[in-house]
């Protein structure tokens, strides 16, 4: 079982997250806590394996206070810098009961899972002008190849590969490998 720590503001939609995480077979809901008061001291009391939390801005904040706790998110915030912050898990407000439980699983066991609905990927703009040996730089890279690889498969040099890296996070708008690989694939300049 998957011990679980519920938070919210409301105490009605407190009760709500909790009925939905009972539902689900492998969830063991230990207790319930507001965001602002109570959840840090109930997380460390209790211990929970995973801490579903519904909130309304400043998720950042509780993410700082939970830090190393597995943290799912029900916010209408961009996920993508949520993850990077800690969370496990991102979520919308609305977000389904199975949803929920999957994101709870998936927590658990150490992944990171964002709900599609949860990217803000504004559309940058030089969407579409990525060159031909961009976009085979990206595909590559959605492999997981390193750049020494890339530049043998494309016969050319790591230092020709940096540059194509570099120029795809500029034109994408990301800040890391795995943002660029998750926005070329939103955008739809390539397919996994």
């Amino acid at each position: 079982m998957i011990s679980v720590l519920v938070s919210a503001p409301s105490i009605v939609v407190r009760a709500g997250l909790e009925a939905v995480a009972r539902a689900h077979p492998s969830v063991d809901v230990i207790g319930t806590a507001s965001p602002r008061e109570e959840l840090q001291a109930k997380a460390m009391q209790l211990s929970p394996d995973v801490i579903l939390v519904e909130v309304d801005g400043n998720a950042a904040d509780i993410l700082q206070s939970l830090a190393g706790s597995a943290v799912v998110l029900l916010t209408n915030e961009n996920a993508l810098p949520l993850l990077r912050n800690g969370a496990r898990a991102v979520l919308p407000h609305g977000a389904s009961a199975r949803e929920i439980g999957l994101a709870i699983e998936a927590a658990a066991a150490g992944l990171m899972l964002m709900h599609p609905d949860s990217i803000e990927a504004p559309i940058p703009e030089h969407y579409g002008t990525l060159s031909s040996r961009e976009t085979e730089v990206l595909r590559m890279l959605s492999e997981g190849l390193a750049n020494k690889e890339i530049a043998y498969r494309l016969g050319i040099s790591e230092h020709t590969v940096k540059f194509h890296v570099g120029s795809l996070f500029q034109k994408l708008n990301a800040s890391s490998r795995t943002e660029a690989v998750t926005l070329g694939v939103r955008q739809g300049l390539i397919m996994l």
